[in-house]
């Protein structure tokens, strides 16, 4: 359904457009390539229903029929996961890949409860994280932050359990953000107010966010925003469903981190032009574009970008605008944003015939 050609002068510009991410799940990364080959370094006997090899497991991801079908092959796959090292492989992998889409800054999620529950320690997965984290800023300048999940399918017990555990690596500013994920409904907002209090009194500086608006309707973003006390919504894109919503989010210049083709995979709407875009744009609410669980969903950052292209055929303009709207919603500080900034407006420069 795409209506506009990224031409080979489109794509370059796109490509190095800087970008930040801002709803990627670390997990989500696992590509069938490494998932196999450490189901059999750690001695993990996957189910005997799951399939066989890589190209067999590929084109389960290609049809996934909504969002639990998919969670339950994601969660399958996060049992390879094992040592200190796997985590730093998988996270590693992830930031090679897109260091040569444009990607400047990410703030990455990850799920400790997938893993604690296997009797895996949540300072084994966060060390993992936060190497490939240290690396990536090194050798390729991408800076990043580390944002704690919390899976709404849990019991409220076990994610305040999780909160605790976490104590020191968010008072030592290791874990930056706190988020909610997993299935919206039928797990409210509401049900985790004492989990997003009690972080937050660990480190005043703690970063907020959630997931709502997907799945659930206009009501779950304005709980997040009211009883969690966010400042960023992922997701989000069933906003457009209440106006005075939508001038709430202009006006506060809450960002939504919108995942076009996640959105298309778990069938939140049939293609990308069908996603309201252009509506957030009119209305001034500042997003970002995002790949959410990419190995699952066929596409990293700039497959996103490209993807919208297509659908939308955006002048340079208006992508210098959420390009730069992206990096002011992002969590980093200010002289990273200034640099970030200058870096959109080098690349605007360097294309003077793309209109």
């Amino acid at each position: 359904m795409a209506k506009y050609e990224c031409t080979a002068e489109v794509t370059s510009f796109l490509t190095e457009l800087p970008k930040c991410e801002h709803h990627l799940h670390l997990e989500g990364t696992l590509e069938p390539e490494l998932l196999f080959p450490l189901a059999k370094r750690n001695g993990i006997v996957l189910p005997d229903n799951f399939p066989k090899d890589a190209e067999e497991l590929q084109k389960i991801y290609s049809n996934f029929a909504d969002l639990q079908d998919f969670l339950n092959y994601y969660y399958i796959g996060c049992n390879v996961l094992i040592s200190e090292d796997d985590f730093f492989e998988l996270a590693w992998s992830y930031f090679k890949r897109v260091s040569s889409q444009g990607l400047k800054h990410a703030e990455v999620f990850y799920d400790p409860q997938s893993h604690t529950s296997r009797g895996i320690s949540l300072e084994t997965v966060t060390r993992g994280f936060q190497r490939a984290c240290e690396r990536a800023q090194k050798e390729f300048n991408i800076s990043s932050k580390l944002i704690m999940c919390m899976l709404r399918h849990c019991p409220v017990e076990e994610c305040l359990d999780l909160v605790k555990s976490a104590k020191t690596l968010i008072e030592n500013n290791v874990i930056s953000g706190l988020g909610l994920d997993s299935a919206e409904k039928p797990f409210p907002p509401e049900l985790f107010v004492e989990c997003y209090q009690l972080a937050k009194s660990y480190n005043s500086n703690l970063q907020l966010t959630a997931h709502a608006g997907e799945e659930g309707g206009p009501d779950y973003v304005k709980n997040s925003l009211d009883l969690l006390e966010t400042t960023r919504i992922d997701h989000g894109v069933r906003s457009i469903e209440d106006k005075e919503l939508i001038r709430r989010l202009a006006d506060q210049k809450t960002m939504l981190t919108v995942c076009p083709l996640s959105n298309v995979k778990l069938q939140v709407v049939k293609d990308v032009s069908e996603l309201p875009l252009q509506e957030l744009l009119d209305n001034n609410v500042p997003f970002s574009i995002n790949s959410d669980d990419p190995a699952y969903f066929g596409g990293y950052i700039l497959q996103n970008y490209l993807e919208v292209y297509t659908r939308f055929g955006w002048t340079k303009a208006v992508w210098a605008k959420i390009a730069k709207q992206s990096i002011e919603g992002s969590w980093c500080d200010a002289k990273r944003k200034a640099e970030l900034l200058a870096e959109v407006e080098a690349v605007v420069n360097k294309y003077p015939n793309l209109s």
